[in-house]
């Protein structure tokens, strides 16, 4: 498998990769944990785009730079946030 060429693509790729674990995960019952990897691919896909420059951002940038940073952190924050507080066991 050839990889991309820019370093954005390349995370952008993990991203999917462990997206897809963790909807795996829900599939299989293990739903917290599930939605806790997928928050944190969101928030680590967020740093990435704040740290890789412009020239190798790759598919990982769809819009400008802060709107990418910021919808991409919300998102996994609101996603990590979910997990801790629904409750484990329901009534």
């Amino acid at each position: 498998m050839k990889l991309p060429r820019s370093y954005g693509s390349r995370v952008y790729l993990a991203h999917l990769i462990l997206v897809a674990v963790g909807l795996i995960l829900l599939l299989v019952g293990w739903w917290r944990s599930g939605i806790f990897l997928i928050a944190l691919t969101f928030v680590g896909a967020a740093v990435a785009r704040f740290f890789i420059s412009d020239d190798h951002v790759g598919m990982l940038g769809v819009r400008g730079r802060f709107f990418d940073i910021v919808w991409m952190a919300t998102l996994g924050i609101a996603l990590g946030t979910l997990a801790f507080v629904v409750p484990s066991s329901w009534p």
